[in-house]
């Protein structure tokens, strides 16, 4: 087996890999914005049927890796909700994805993420949200990453208006975000797609992705609360507004 899959290039796949480590150390530091990044990337080189699902493994790999490390921080009892929600989104977002404009959805889901992010904030006792919440959360979410591909800047803003601080949502995002990209693989799978040929640099993707982990890890615990609010902030404002500009 090839390392490098006939689609692309020996440098490309050079970049891929170099780029893992990149995205997964800004996703680790700030929460989000790895997968958004990477997703660009790839699309430059993948022919437009590859990039989902080898961005949902390389993806599913990282946060892997995410959660193993920041595992102590896991916000567990919610996690069973949004399991609940993704797998009532995915299943309905197979059944559309190829009928939604990509621009169209795009845009949307940017239009959210900014509303998510500058609009008045609820007070304390106002941000703790029961089940329902994160079962609906878990659909849309889990509709929209069918249609767009990276869709962590919304879950991420899903979380973040429950009040939660920098490591507990950074650990609890990943979470979420393995979940989700599980369950898009099977359906991708199931739809045909070959993992075997792209199977070896996927792996070394995920390893340097890994490697990246750790790296933002450790820039994410000597950063101060109010730092990772505004990094967080910047890179949910460049996520959504790349999203925007690629709509039109």
């Amino acid at each position: 087996m090839s390392f490098v899959p006939p689609e692309i290039t020996t440098v490309f796949a050079t970049v891929l890999v170099i780029t893992s480590f990149l995205t997964s150390a800004l996703t680790a530091a700030m929460g989000l914005g790895g997968g958004v990044a990477m997703l660009a990337v790839l699309s430059l080189g993948l022919p437009v049927t590859s990039v989902l699902p080898v961005h949902g493994v390389v993806q599913m790999g990282s946060n892997s890796g995410r959660v193993i490390i920041q595992r102590r921080y896991l916000v567990a009892p919610l996690l069973l909700w949004f399991t609940l929600g993704s797998l009532a989104g995915i299943t309905l977002g197979a059944s559309v994805v190829v009928r939604i404009p990509d621009s169209l959805a795009k845009g949307a889901l940017a239009l959210f993420i900014l509303w998510s992010v500058y609009r008045k904030k609820p007070s304390a006792t106002a941000q703790r949200h029961g089940k329902a919440y994160f079962l609906l959360g878990g659909t849309i979410s889990s509709f929209c990453t069918m249609l767009v591909g990276a869709t962590g800047p919304l879950v991420a803003a899903l979380l973040a208006s429950t009040g939660l601080v920098k490591q507990p949502l950074v650990a609890t995002h990943a979470a979420c975000m393995v979940i989700q990209h599980g369950l898009k693989i099977l359906v991708f799978g199931t739809l045909g797609f070959a993992y075997a040929e792209w199977g070896p640099l996927i792996a070394a993707m995920i390893a340097s992705g890994v490697v990246g982990t750790w790296v933002g890890t450790r820039t994410l615990d000597n950063l101060p609360e109010a730092m990772f609010r505004l990094g967080f902030k910047i890179v949910m404002t460049v996520a959504s507004l790349h999203m925007i500009w690629q709509a039109f």
